[in-house]
Parts: structure tokens; sequence; C-alpha cells
């Protein structure tokens, strides 16, 4: 008989709903009813049916919390999700950062230091004009760095590195010869508002059904989790609606460039992380809004009681995890009651532990809602929230002649929304993917790429329509969270509306998809509608208060000259009440604006992770 785990009792300032009065006489926003777009606050957010699964959602938000921020996951315990999207939900990190685009097989200069001169990364004697000459065409990729590329060989007990084998050189991140942390090959995307995304990735392929395993929903239908029953476990399929936030946190765990040693399995995973201190390396705030009540008395992970089998005893249901029967990689039962012992054998809750992360990622990803923005408040009726040059750039943004609308509208700023995208049809449009002209089709097919089995994301899109596409994101916080478009080879927001007023960098052979073109903007509306963009920024946000607090993190910043001497950054622990100074953006970071101490982020106190 398995003994129920008592319920985790804690409060979250993250769970918090606010309810805004607003006055009857305040003024209406443009538009009226008739306006584009809308505020988020009161919008709710989507809640998949997860009674099936969890038994408790409050100790699933601490186990996702957790879990994002922890280094130990990756395969070098050195990577976390969090390092990716550390950073307003992204990364602005300038330092081997840099990756060629997603088709490309040719080497990268790595360890390269980017700098304010080398964007935007294509460039016009007339930045006005598309037509004029040509006078930089790079055509690399800033995006995020993962992991040396190393072979998985196995899991180390109580160990937060994995045992793995170095592989031969690829040629493509290596450093005087020797493998360096590879890059990957779309800029990362943030984590914030994601949970109003219909499907996360760029390209789209995190299904909206969870299967448990991949990101590829039914498409995978070898996936299954085992389920305990009568003494013994069957494989069972699990399709979780609204779920694509959850199919997309199973992708980098187990991906061999971004946070995986190549061949790693959940088993392995879920093996070695049963066995560790959720964050024990880690520094978490005393006032974290939701880790303070289990944070050790030594500020350095949680307490004892509080480690990852024991969350996962008090999250999921018993018939995920409370089994005694040891299986092989393949789910087959190798031991009827026991422990696993040797490489490859596994007990029920390191089998299943793709099904716990996907969904406690999820958990902890849907707190982050970016609602408070001043213009989200200028929406709801506050007339005053916006000044009058951002009430301009308000109209100019939603005006005929700037086509924003076309791709960024509703509560979510996106045609890609849960409330905006129109379905499941075969025609990525409607989903809110479009051909911009960011980059040439032949560089990344985008929405037209396959999935792990081969088949296409989007099958029997018409027209070629997928073709060069890529999802339209939210704008909330966009000032924070350069650089930008899948490529980040825009530095700054005046770059990006420079790039629109120019009908895009590369439109030949129809990569400018309809509603994109002929765009009409001068540069008094371009300054205008850079002031909106601005007002979409939430100072919780801004300042990391809750529920974007957070531990601390140990980033890496490139290498001293040679493989063997990596650099890493610290990124500093933030409570609930937040940072004194704001978040370093994109730009700054590349100029040194705040190494003086007067943004956050600015990523010059090294650490040893």
């Amino acid at each position: 008989m398995v003994r129920q785990p008592a319920r985790l009792l804690l409060t979250c300032g993250a769970l918090l709903v606010l309810t805004i009065a607003v006055a009857a006489q305040q003024q209406r926003p443009p538009g009226g009813n008739n306006n584009p777009i809308a505020s988020l606050k009161g919008v709710p957010v989507p809640q998949p049916d997860l009674s099936q699964y969890v038994a408790d959602r409050q100790a699933l938000l601490v186990l996702g919390k957790a879990l994002f921020w922890d280094q130990q996951v990756g395969s070098d315990g050195r990577t976390a999700c969090a390092t990716c999207h550390f950073h307003a939900g992204a990364d602005h990190r300038i330092t081997n950062q840099v990756a060629g685009p997603a088709t490309s097989t040719s080497a990268v200069r790595a360890n390269t230091t980017l700098l304010p001169s080398d964007f935007p990364f294509h460039a016009f004697a007339n930045p006005n004009d598309n037509a004029s000459p040509v006078v930089r065409d790079r055509r690399d990729v800033v995006s995020s760095a993962g992991v040396v590329l190393r072979r998985f060989v196995g899991v180390a007990e109580a160990n937060p590195s994995d045992d793995g084998a170095d592989a031969a050189t690829s040629g493509l991140f290596t450093l005087g010869g020797a493998n360096v942390r590879q890059v990957t090959s779309r800029n990362a995307p943030s984590v914030i508002n994601a949970v109003y995304n219909a499907r996360n990735f760029w390209d789209g392929r995190a299904s909206n059904m969870f299967n448990g395993v991949t990101p590829f929903g039914m498409a995978d239908s070898r996936s299954s989790v085992l389920v305990a029953s009568g003494g013994f476990v069957t494989p069972r399929l699990v399709r979780i609606a609204q779920s694509s936030l959850a199919s997309q946190a199973v992708g980098p765990p187990l991906n061999g460039l971004e946070m995986s040693f190549d061949g790693r399995q959940w088993g392995d995973l879920g093996r070695k992380m049963i066995t560790l201190t959720p964050l024990g390396r880690q520094q978490i705030p005393i006032d974290d809004s939701v880790l303070a009540a289990v944070v050790a008395p030594s500020g350095f992970g949680l307490r004892p009681e509080f480690s990852y089998g024991s969350l996962i005893r008090l999250a999921f249901q018993p018939a995920y995890w409370n089994s005694r029967v040891v299986v092989d990689a393949a789910g087959r039962t190798l031991v009827e009651d026991g422990d696993p012992r040797n490489a490859g054998e596994y007990n029920q809750m390191a089998y299943n532990f793709g099904l716990f992360f996907g969904l406690a990622i999820q958990a902890y990803e849907s707190t982050l809602v970016s609602d408070d923005t001043p213009v989200d408040r200028f929406l709801a009726g506050e007339s005053a929230a916006l000044t009058a040059a951002q009430q301009q750039g308000l109209n100019e943004f939603i005006d005929g002649g700037s086509q924003c609308t076309q791709c960024h509208m509703g509560p979510e700023l996106s045609a890609a929304g849960v409330s905006t995208a129109r379905g499941n049809p075969p025609d990525p449009r409607a989903l809110g993917f479009f051909r911009t002209a960011v980059s040439a089709i032949e560089d990344d097919p985008g929405a037209d790429g396959v999935d792990a089995f081969g088949s296409p994301i989007f099958p029997g899109a018409p027209g070629g329509r997928a073709s060069g596409a890529f999802k339209a994101s939210g704008l909330r916080n966009v000032e924070l969270t350069g650089p930008y478009f899948h490529t980040g080879g825009t530095a700054t927001l005046e770059q990006v509306l420079d790039f629109y007023a120019r009908n895009g960098d590369v439109p030949a052979g129809g990569n400018l998809g309809p509603g994109i073109g002929n765009i009409r903007l001068s540069p008094q509306e371009r300054g205008q509608i850079v002031e909106f963009l601005r007002a979409l920024t939430d100072d919780r946000v801004r300042f990391e208060r809750a529920p974007f607090d957070h531990p601390s993190l140990c980033v890496p910043v490139g290498y001293q000259g040679t493989a063997d001497a990596e650099l890493f950054a610290w990124v500093p622990p933030v409570g609930a009440s937040g940072n004194r100074v704001p978040l370093q953006t994109f730009a700054e970071q590349l100029a040194g604006i705040g190494r003086d101490g007067s943004r956050a982020h600015a990523l010059q106190e090294r650490c040893v992770p």
C-alpha cells in the first residue's frame, strides 16, 4: 500500500489575482470596440484539464520553478532552461552567441563578441530602400549558447554532470581545434506570456496537444508513459490539450545542441535529478514568490524534505510514480520489485520524468503573465497611462498604413495567440505564421520544416505558404528582449521599424507574405511607434518583481582564449520585491551602458557554476 503524501500548502504571490476597477468617466481607448488590439488585463490564462495527472497544483508550481532555473538539468550540470531565458524571459548575452542559419553547415567564428557596428546584419546603402545596394549581408544568427558536443554515456549518481564521451569535432563550433559550446540556429524568444501562444517555437512545432514525451503531439504515436495498476505498469498514451508550453518544454532537455549530451533519454535525466538537491548549487532569495517556504536555511537549494522525488510525489497522482517495477528504455519490465542498478534501467518515476517535467514547467511559465504595461492600463480605460507621444504611436500602430495589426492583434498582440489563431487549418497564416522577408528562405524554411519523424510541421499547407514563415511574436516587454526576429540580426527597435519601412530585407522569391509589403512609415511615424512599443514594458518585468523574481544563475559568456578557459557571469538572485535598478537592454549591453551598476544583468561579475 502506498501512503498518500501530505498536500503542500504554500502561499504564492505569483498566483494573486488583481481586480482593476476603472472609473466609468475615463477616456475610452482609440477605436473603441473596433480597436484591433486590446488589454491583456482580465484575459483568462489557458488552463488545461490536468485532473487525471496532477494531485497538487501548488506543488506542481514549486517543482516547475525549481526545474526551470536548475542548472543541474543540463548534461554538463551547468545549463538550465533559464540559461537561455533569464533576461525578461529571453537572452541578451553578446559573446559566443553567433551561429549560422538553420540550414548552414559552415563553421562560425566561435567566441565572437558582438559590437554595435555589427547591426543590422543586413544593411543597405539607403536604409529606406531594399532595392538599394547591399552594404552588409551577414547571414548569421544571434542566439544562445547550448552545450559542448558530447556523446551521452550514463548517469553519474548524485552528480549534476552526466558521464559523456568527447565527440569528434563538428567543425562548426570549435576554438583552437577543440569543441566549445554550440549555439542554436534561432534567437531565443521570451517565455513571458508564452502561455498565450497557440503553438510554440518559431516554427510552431510544439503541438497544442502534449503527449508527455516529445514536442510533436499526436504526430508522435509511439510516445507513452507508464501507469501503475494492480502491481503492474502498462504503457498509456498521453493527450493533454491546451498544452503547447509543455510540448515546448520537453524539447531542449534532450537536445544534443541545447542542453543534453547526445543520446540521453528522459529516464536518464529523471534518474539523475531524483538524486539531487533541487537548485543545490544556486542561491534562492528568502522572499522568493514561489520557493520561499521550501528554501534550505543556508539559502542554497531546497530543504531536504523537498527533493525532486518528494515534489513529484506531492504534485502527481500516485499511478504515475508509485510502482517498484524496474524497466528498460522501452518500458519493458526487468524487475518487478527493486531499484535500478545498471545503465539503461529506470524506475517508474524516472521513466515518466518527461511528463512531470513538461507539466511542471508549463505550470510555472503560466504564471509569467505580463499584463500591467502602460498600454494595457490605457486600453483598460486609464487615460493618463500613456503620454501624448505614446498615444500617437498607438494610433500609428493600428493605422492601416503601418499594417502592424496584420500580425500583432488582439490582447496577445499576436495573430498566433490563443484568441486570435483561427483553428488548426493547413494554412499557417491562420495560426499567425507569416513570411516577413527577414532572411532568405533557403537559410531557414521556418514553418515549412519537418518534425522528428520527417513529417511536415504544417502538412498540406496550400501554395507553399509555410515556406519561410515564422510565428508573429507578442510585443510586451519588447524593449527588453532584443536582439530581434528569429535571426537576432537587429539590435534596436529603431532598426526594426526601419526594416518594416523598407518592406523587409530579402523579399525575393515570394518571401514577403500577404499584408506585409507596401508598408508606409515616415521617420516621424517610426519614432512614434517606437515610443508606443516602449510603453509595452511591464515594470514588474523591468525590475524583476514577482512573479518574475528568481534564484541565482551562472551563465556562460565565452572563453578567455582557449576552450578550457570558459568564463561565466553572475546573475544574482532576486526576491519578490525586485531589483533597485532596471534590466539592461540588448543595445545597452552592446554599448556597455549599465556596467556601473545602473542596470541589472550587466554580466560583469564572474562566477563559477
